[in-house]
Order: structure tokens, then C-alpha cells, then sequence
């Protein structure tokens, strides 16, 4: 499992126990740190947080049950701007440090409080991440399976794809897509007897609506 779909599986789990319907950007900042952290502790370059002093148990590991927990608008945003992060040193994977990175114009919630906790300015968090990202090619996540082959797979003529290879088509992070087929915004299929699921080219038309002109 890579540090995204770790912290992915921590934040849902915080929210989860904080008995919330959707995802924020605490439980989602909570989730990446954590998957970071090593024995309760985040280095990111010289800055270094303690989860305890967070009061995050960092012992506890999530259940591994998959409850029906959606992302806010909020952090739908967050997403898409890791993905610009990411595309504006070329294209790649979103990794761990550019939804980090993406975290640093945060003034209010558990950001803002590590802010004021350690006198973090939005500069100082993005050289931290950037000194984090160079840290150990250890630390930077492996492409899954599914998405390497999306990666690879030609898409062009096919009227079915994957989540991973519609959302490379609109141009947004993965999370988003999906955050779009929870909330219906997007209609999707299952294969027969899997949990994975498809979506049809023709629909991706309909998270798209027109830019009214300005004045």
C-alpha cells in the first residue's frame, strides 16, 4: 500500500470514528501525517511533529472495513490542487508530498493550529514537504497494479475505462473521480461479481457544464 492510499485509509477511519459523513480536510492533513510518521513521529526537513501532542493515537491501525464515507467539497479541492502540484513539474503520479504541498494556503482547522504550534509560514511547509519529498526513494509510493496498467493501457476508441484512466481524461486526481460516482454526480458500473468498477466515456460529459462568460 502506497503513503497516499495509506493516508486515504486513515482518514477515513478518523472520520469514521468521529462519526462523520464525509471526509474534511483535518481527517484528510490527520491521514497524511500519519502515513508519513514513523513510531508516532513526522519529519518533514527540520520540522518535526509529535502525533501525541495532536493527541492522535498513532498505535491504531484502521480496521480494514471500507464504511460508505464521501469527501467534502473542501477536500475535493485539495485534491485537485495536489493535482496541479503534481502536473507543474510535468506529468506524473500525485504522491504524498504534493497533497502536503497542497495543505500550505490552510489558515483555519488543524493546519491553522500547526501554523500557530510551530510558527509554520505557507513557505516554511512547502520547503519542509519538498525537503521530506528528496528525503529516501523509499518513501515515495509505488504505483499500484491498477494504476499501472491504466497508466499503460491504450484508452483511445474504448468506451469503458477505469476510474484511474477517467480521471487522467478530465484531468483531475483519481480521488475527485471517485468523490463524483459517490455522490452520484458521475454514473458508474460494476463489473459482475467485483468491486471494480467501470465508466462509460460518454458520461464523463456530465461533470462538465459551460463557463458562463464575464463581463
Amino acid at each position: 500500500m502506497s503513503n497516499l492510499e495509506q493516508a486515504a485509509s486513515f482518514a477515513i477511519a478518523t472520520a469514521k470514528n468521529r462519526g462523520l459523513a464525509e471526509i474534511g480536510p483535518d481527517e484528510l492533513l490527520l491521514g497524511c501525517l500519519r502515513a508519513v510518521s514513523r513510531f508516532g513521529v513526522v519529519a518533514l526537513g527540520s520540522l518535526v511533529i509529535d502525533l501525541e501532542e495532536l493527541d492522535v493515537v498513532w498505535l491504531d491501525r484502521p480496521d480494514g472495513s471500507a464504511p460508505k464515507v464521501a469527501y467534502s467539497k473542501a477536500v475535493v479541492g485539495i485534491f485537485d490542487l495536489a493535482t496541479q502540484i503534481a502536473l507543474s513539474n510535468g506529468p506524473g503520479q500525485v504522491r504524498i508530498e504534493h497533497l502536503l504541498a497542497a495543505f500550505a494556503s490552510e489558515e483555519s482547522g488543524l493546519m491553522g493550529d500547526l501554523k500557530r504550534r510551530y510558527g509554520i509560514t505557507n513557505a516554511s511547509w512547502r520547503a519542509a514537504v519538498a525537503a521530506f519529498a528528496g528525503q529516501s526513494p523509499s518513501q515515495v509510493p509505488v504505483q499500484s497494479q491498477e494504476t499501472a496498467r491504466a497508466m499503460d493501457a491504450p484508452t483511445t476508441g474504448r468506451d469503458f475505462l477505469t476510474p484511474e484512466e477517467a480521471a487522467e481524461a478530465l484531468g483531475i486526481h483519481v480521488q475527485t473521480l471517485r468523490g463524483y460516482v459517490r455522490s452520484g454526480k458521475l454514473p458508474a458500473l460494476r463489473l459482475a461479481g467485483e468491486r471494480a468498477i467501470r465508466i462509460r466515456r460518454a458520461d464523463l460529459e456530465q461533470v462538465l457544464e459551460p463557463l458562463a462568460p464575464q463581463n
